[in-house]
């Protein structure tokens, strides 16, 4: 098992690419802290599944220093240490850029930029005094790829990618990696409107040179190397996962 004697902690991860990675990570091994805001009992019944002796699930908002701070204490008092930090929880609003408000902004670029931000700089704490860490932030093609309609998103993902590449360096000296995963089009609650719309989906798929709307699990697998001793020598870089969605933008 590529984890095993490993813990790691995945914030919104109880539905989606989240619940992906956590389930993962327990097959391969790790203890598994799963944070959750809403959806209580997917969460738990992840957490069962992993078993108990190795996953507990807790709530916390991510747009909190409070609570992020909570999430790794928690971790580290229940398994001794963290290993892994999966910056997972995200939100996405799209609104026309003349109508977006100044509460819309502020909570999203606290769940999806803050949230990243402070969650690193708690799980850095403790991997510090470890002398070795993992910290993967989900991030989005649309970190370098425009999307017209949704331009706090797009800014919180372009602020995630400087933000990866600025911890990569300062961490560096304490053997503790920084990465991204830059998903595309993921078939994920957050893409629920689009997946239940046949002319939205066949547009969709047209952007997609593989030809198929990708799943939590392919981003599950990708966060299982980069979170193993494989992938001690890579940081300070997103890996785009997209079934081509980017090749295909750049042509245009």
């Amino acid at each position: 098992m590529q984890l095993a004697g490993k813990t790691a902690l995945v914030t919104g991860g109880s539905l989606g690419i989240g619940e992906a990675i956590a389930r993962a990570f327990g097959r391969e091994g790790a203890n598994v802290t799963i944070d959750y805001l809403h959806h209580q009992e997917p969460a738990e019944r992840l957490s069962q599944e992993i078993g108990p002796e190795r996953a507990i699930a807790v709530q916390a908002d991510v747009s909190k220093i409070a609570d992020l701070n909570r999430l790794v204490d928690l971790t580290v008092d229940k398994f001794g240490r963290l290993d892994i930090l999966v910056n997972n929880a995200g939100i996405e609003t799209p609104t026309p850029f003349l109508e977006v408000t100044e509460d819309q902004w502020d909570r999203q670029i606290g769940v999806d930029l803050k949230g990243p931000f402070f969650a690193a700089q708690a799980a850095a704490r403790q991997m510090v005094k470890q002398k070795k860490g993992k910290i993967i932030n989900i991030s989005s093609v649309h970190e370098d790829l425009p999307m017209p309609g949704n331009s706090v998103y797009c800014a919180a993902k372009g602020g995630l990618r400087m933000l990866i590449r600025t911890l990569a360096d300062e961490l560096a000296p304490y053997q503790i990696n920084v990465v991204g995963i830059g998903p595309g089009a993921i078939a994920t609650p957050i893409n629920k409107q689009t997946l239940e719309d046949p002319q939205k989906m066949e547009t969709l798929l047209g952007t997609i040179p593989i030809g198929r709307i990708g799943k939590p699990e392919d981003v599950a697998g990708l966060a299982v190397w980069l979170a193993s001793d494989a992938a001690d020598y890579v940081t300070g870089t997103t890996y785009f996962i997209d079934g081509g969605l980017m090749v295909y933008a750049g042509s245009l």
